[in-house]
């Protein structure tokens, strides 16, 4: 018994020292697939192509806070939103399928809980 909570604690500090932890980003619209990257960063992949998601980022970023710069060609969107800094990157791995990134961070500082509202409220304002 003991020794099984020592391998859980082994494997939980694992997950927690790492710079990669899965996560299940969502609420209303279920489970979407996304994880943090960093401290600041959701990142997550989408059937939804790419122009629909640049409409939506572009959307979302325009109600949420003030759009900074903006390259579709490049898929790149920056913002601020209140006093955070937010730096969108959308990233066409097939035709059909589209990588988001989303990181945010308030006075230098990671903001995890803003990109990840911001990276599900894009990819639901993209499945409408």
């Amino acid at each position: 018994m003991i020794k099984r909570a020592k391998l859980f604690l082994v494997v939980l500090c694992c997950f927690m020292l790492s710079g990669c932890v899965a996560l299940i980003v969502g609420g209303a619209v279920g489970a979407l697939g996304g994880y943090a990257v960093s401290r600041d960063t959701i990142q997550g992949d989408t059937d939804t192509p790419y122009a629909d998601l640049w409409t939506a980022a572009t959307d979302v970023g325009r109600v949420r806070g003030v759009i900074v710069l903006q390259d579709q060609t490049k898929g790149v969107m920056d913002l601020t939103v209140g006093k955070s800094k937010v730096y969108i990157r959308l990233i066409r791995l097939t035709e059909a399928t589209t990588r988001i990134r989303v990181a945010a961070r308030k006075y230098h500082m990671p903001d995890l809980s803003l990109a990840q509202d911001l990276f599900v409220k894009i990819v639901e304002e993209a499945k409408k």
